[in-house]
Formats: structure tokens, sequence, C-alpha cells
């Protein structure tokens, strides 16, 4: 059976779903700054495949983005009610995305 290595933090069920086809592999338990690490690498990863997307898989991209985020609110001990208030404060202050504005140019810093 040829290896694919991929050297990556991946969701707890893909061992259980690797073995249920009858795949091999291995695993180990990332160290604590290590698992930061890899959280936000995940991130961009999630992020990335969400830039790529077709329309119709954006609500698969969305939630797995999601859940990094979660994640990550989670290993630093932030609710995500928390990080919702600054992003209600924030659109108050700097406003949302409905307008569509993209900044062409600014002589403003």
């Amino acid at each position: 059976m040829k290896k694919i290595y991929y050297r990556k933090l991946i969701r707890d069920k893909i061992p259980e779903i690797i073995n249920s086809k009858g795949g091999e592999f291995k695993t180990r338990i990332l160290l604590k700054g290590e698992f930061e690490k890899e959280l936000r690498k995940k991130l961009l990863e999630e992020s990335k495949e969400l830039l790529k997307a077709p329309r119709k898989d954006l609500v698969n991209e969305l939630s797995d983005v999601l859940e990094v985020l979660k994640s990550i609110a989670s290993y630093y001990k932030i609710s995500f009610k928390k990080i919702e208030k600054y992003q209600i404060k924030k659109r108050k202050e700097r406003g949302g995305f409905k307008k569509r504005l993209f900044l062409v140019w600014s002589s403003d810093k």
C-alpha cells in the first residue's frame, strides 16, 4: 500500500474513517505549541478551499472554516459569544460588507 504523507491537523474522526475503509495510518498527539500553530495553518488551508469552492460547495467550506474558528477560540478560552460581540461592535464602528465597496486608492492612511 502506497503511503501519502499529509503532515497536517485532522478532524478527530478521520482515523476511524480511514480504518473503516481498510486503510492504514499513523497519527501523533501534538504538543500545545504545535497544536496552536497547526490550528492557525488549518484556518488558512480551509480559507483557501473556501476561496476556490464553487457556489454549490460554499456551505460545506464555510462550515469547515467555522469549525476551525471555534476550535481556535476554544483553545484560547475565548467564548464565541465574546467574538460575536466584538464582531457587532466592529460592524457598528467600521461597517460590514453589504455595500460591496472596493478601495482602489486613498491618500489617507
